[in-house]
């Protein structure tokens, strides 16, 4: 598994979606979940996946309508580093949270 080069809002934004998923995710639901667009959710997916850090499926559901789906979900070090990643936001966002406004650190 290769490091990443940069870890943004937008990839914690997706490793947490996928993180708590018990089941893979497709494309659209995790850019629904998340609220970011297209054309920053795919390439994350495909750096992700590039690095190991994921890996994808195509859904074989053939009773579906529509275009199939390509399903993503953590590799084994992927969530650990996931969960490494998503701990670390939270504290930082804890930690500004609660300089910016005292009285909710409580």
């Amino acid at each position: 598994m290769e490091p990443l080069a940069r870890i943004g809002r937008a990839t914690i934004d997706v490793l947490a979606v996928l993180l708590d998923s018990e089941q893979p995710r497709w494309g659209l639901e995790i850019i629904k979940a998340t609220g970011r667009p297209t054309g920053t959710v795919y390439p994350l997916l495909d750096r992700l996946e590039r690095a190991g850090w994921v890996s994808s499926s195509w859904d074989e559901q053939g009773d579906r309508k529509g275009p199939r789906r390509r399903l993503y979900v953590l590799t084994h070090d992927g969530a650990a580093e996931a969960r490494r990643i998503c701990q670390r936001a939270a504290q930082r966002n804890a930690l500004r949270i609660s300089s910016i406004r005292p009285d909710l650190a409580r």
